[in-house]
């Protein structure tokens, strides 16, 4: 299995998707990697040989921030934001939606499963 950036890609896709299984790689950065190293998008990851490996690697390692980097750089991000007490800190430490969404409804992935609160059942005044 080919080795990239630390990660092993699938070998039976085309080598444009299997790029995509790097973290911090799309569809656009995975189509420029290949044409600055001169690769055919639609070969297989298993049908590269080892020169045209290291030079996608070596043009990871010198033009974008993937995998570890850049989950440590994210966590320090949010880290950074919580520390300076902003607005998006607040949510992020209170584990609700950061963007602008509604959380009148909705938001059940950011809230987690509902948390079902006694009404007052039965009380006539």
């Amino acid at each position: 299995m080919p080795r990239l950036a630390g990660v092993d890609i699938p070998e039976r896709k085309k080598i444009l998707y299997s790029l995509q299984y790097i973290h911090g790689i799309g569809p656009k950065f995975a189509s420029d990697i290949c044409e600055q190293a001169g690769i055919d998008p639609d070969r297989l990851a298993k049908e590269l040989n080892d020169e045209e490996l290291s030079s996608i690697n070596a043009l990871l390692d010198s033009n974008f921030v993937v995998e570890g980097a850049l989950r440590r750089q994210i966590g320090q991000d949010i880290q950074r934001l919580k520390d300076i007490r902003s607005y998006r800190g607040d949510r992020h430490r209170r584990g609700l939606p950061v963007r602008g969404q509604r959380t009148r409804c909705n938001a059940r992935t950011r809230k987690g499963r509902k948390k079902t609160v006694a009404g007052k059942k039965g009380v006539k005044g």
